[in-house]
């Protein structure tokens, strides 16, 4: 018998990690390791979602946030092929973007 895990690709498997809030990490940096964007459940607020997964230098555990920044989302699909990268999450006025 074939197990799942054997046939299931990548791209639906779903990202590991501790859960922390996006304003948790503002201003520090971390290396992003992997994402995933979907469609959002929460359309009133936004059409898509990413799972972000992450590291601190200072500490490996892998942790994931969660973002339906529209900037966030475009810098990852437009830069999705440098990962692992190291950045910064910062605000500006009332949005999220990677710096």
């Amino acid at each position: 018998m074939v197990k799942f895990s054997e046939f299931v690709e990548d791209d639906e498997k779903p990202i590991e990690g501790e859960k922390v809030s996006i304003t948790n990490i503002l201003n520090k940096e971390i290396v992003i390791t992997k994402y995933k964007v979907r469609n959002s459940k929460y359309k009133d607020r936004c059409d898509k979602c990413a799972t972000v997964q992450f590291y601190e230098e200072s500490d490996e555990r892998k942790r994931i946030f969660f973002t339906g920044s529209a900037v966030i989302i475009e810098q990852l699909e437009k830069y999705g092929e440098k990962i692992p990268f190291m950045t910064t999450v910062t605000k500006i006025d009332k949005y999220f973007t990677l710096t």
